[in-house]
């Protein structure tokens, strides 16, 4: 014979609560009945058929509650009140870096990579989507790489090179004359990484790195390094002719003009010549990056592919 279940809903202080959705959940069916309990924080289901039932209770602000219990035959049965408590609250907060952030730690990245953990490697991102850089940071860039002590030896040992070969004569023999060669090659150093890789870049707005490729045939791999040679991605991520490693390279040759021996100034045809091998030169470097450098290159930044659109 078919019976009923009633009740009321209170929270944890015993006050009623209105509104609450109560449904009954039968052994064998698969469908429920479900009520709202009235102003006074009242429920009932009528006509249930008797056994095991299960009564689950929620509401705006609170954690559902669950009941079990069994009706008899013909039974009015009256449960214990259910006391639903207030649900934890669940706030999610997304926390995203901004542009300048997410590019900032990627110098971090960048300036912890060196080829056999020794020469620096910092001109070269190995995030296709790498933020881009802002005039500051390119600077920041420019100055890191100028005064690493690594830089320092590699201009001694040019210098020594020089001196032994009396390249540069006019700079004579002696403490003095390797002096003049140190400053003068050191010189060269800075003012093509300075002017090339942050005064042009914040200028004309381009990214002074190397984007690692890493992927596609062999032959994709080495037109895409001879191609960076001569653009370059744009601060707005859009690829350009690399107005600022050409120009660069033509001032700075220029300037070098300023200090080296009379007899060994660059006239203007030679300096072109210079840009030219420089290209051709950066061109070399960029096939090394995608094929050789990285795997020498201990512990390298790893990044997500980006994923296509409407992924």
């Amino acid at each position: 014979m078919p019976g009923t279940i009633s009740g009321t809903v209170v929270d944890a202080t015993g006050a009623i609560i209105a509104g609450a959705h109560v449904k009954l959940s039968r052994e064998n069916q698969s469908l429920g009945q479900d009520v709202v309990s009235d102003a006074v924080g009242r429920f009932s289901f009528a006509n249930v058929s008797p056994g095991p039932f299960q009564l689950t209770t929620s509401s705006e602000g609170f954690a559902p509650q669950t009941y079990s219990g069994v009706l008899q035959s013909g039974e009015n049965c009256i449960v214990q009140p259910i006391t639903l408590v207030v649900g934890a609250a669940s706030t999610q907060v997304l926390v995203s870096l901004s542009p300048t952030q997410e590019a900032e730690a990627e110098i971090k990245d960048e300036e912890k990579q060196r080829v056999l953990g020794l020469l620096p490697n910092f001109y070269v991102t190995y995030n296709p989507t790498a933020a881009p850089l802002n005039p500051k940071q390119k600077f920041k860039l420019a100055w890191k790489a100028t005064v690493d002590p690594v830089n320092f030896v590699v201009v001694a040992g040019t210098a020594g090179i020089e001196q032994a070969a009396d390249a540069f004569g006019g700079y004579g023999q002696g403490a003095r004359g390797y002096g003049r060669r140190y400053g003068a090659t050191y010189g060269d150093s800075v003012t093509s990484t300075f002017i090339g890789s942050a005064i042009l870049p914040s200028l004309f707005k381009q990214d002074p790195r190397y984007f690692y490729k890493g992927t596609g045939s062999i032959r994709s791999r080495v037109l895409y390094a001879i191609a960076n040679s001569v653009i370059c991605k744009g601060d707005n991520g859009h690829w350009q002719a690399n107005y600022s490693a050409i120009i660069g390279g033509l001032a700075s040759g220029g300037i070098s003009n300023l200090y080296y021996p009379s007899a060994d100034r660059e006239g203007v045809e030679l300096t072109v010549q210079n840009a030219l091998i420089g290209i051709g030169s950066s061109a070399a470097t960029n096939i090394l990056q995608e094929f050789v450098i990285r795997k020498l290159t201990r512990h390298p930044p790893s990044y997500a592919a980006p994923k296509p659109n409407g992924q």
